[in-house]
């Protein structure tokens, strides 16, 4: 069974926990962002919150496991509450990834501390190892929402960035062809278009802001 899992059984537990709090984070990043602009949507929905049960989806987090990629439940948000939409609606879009990328930066820190102050030598090494293996399915996934989330394809936010950055007759157009970009996008991820396509892109945007991150954060703590 564990063959055609994109983890395996041992993983995950640590990757469940890690996307309960990445899931979670990024939606309320959203709802967050959108609620100091001026719209309440999301707040009144009950999506101002840390709780994953407000944001995680069945089938979207079971798909994780099953295929390799999946979504939590998205945030409504209502552009007309919103006094400069287009930089607000930016904003907000860009919320969501950037919260993935600082829970990666967290997850380093967090590690790198107890490397260096000692607490891992103290741990039992079955502990020990657990702990290595979350932090590093914590921080890998993270960055993975991070790049993931900025594609340009709906409903993806890096397509809700461009589209607020677009004239209106442009912004216009998306919006009447987005229903195909979605289906575009789930035949590139479920196919074998994939490893021609997002798949090149993540095997050169992954590695490329891990190895900076932990460059950086590896330097701050000699």
């Amino acid at each position: 069974m564990e063959h055609f899992l994109p983890y395996s059984l041992s993983q995950i537990p640590y990757v469940l926990m890690a996307l309960m709090i990445a899931f979670s984070v990024h939606e309320f990043a959203h709802a967050y962002v959108a609620y100091k602009f001026g719209d309440p949507t999301a707040k009144n929905e009950g999506r101002l919150t840390l709780s994953p049960l407000a944001h995680l989806d069945l089938l979207g987090t079971l798909l994780i496991f099953l295929a390799g990629f999946g979504w939590a439940k998205p945030v409504s948000v209502n552009r007309f509450h919103f006094k400069h939409p287009r930089l607000a609606g930016i904003l907000v879009s860009v919320a969501g990834p950037l919260s993935n990328l600082l829970l990666a930066a967290l997850g380093f820190i967090v590690w790198y501390s107890m490397v260096y102050f000692g607490v891992m030598r103290t741990l039992p090494d079955w502990f020990a190892a657990g702990f290595d293996l979350f932090f590093q399915i914590f921080i890998s996934l993270n960055v993975v929402l991070f790049i993931f989330n900025l594609l340009p394809f709906p409903p993806l936010d890096g397509y809700r960035i461009i589209e607020d950055l677009a004239p209106q007759g442009v912004r216009a157009k998306m919006t009447q062809w987005e229903s195909y970009g979605a289906l575009l996008f789930l035949i590139l991820v479920m196919t074998p278009l994939d490893g021609y396509t997002i798949e090149p892109i993540f095997q050169v945007a992954v590695p490329f802001v891990l190895e900076n991150l932990q460059s950086f954060f590896a330097t701050l703590f000699v």
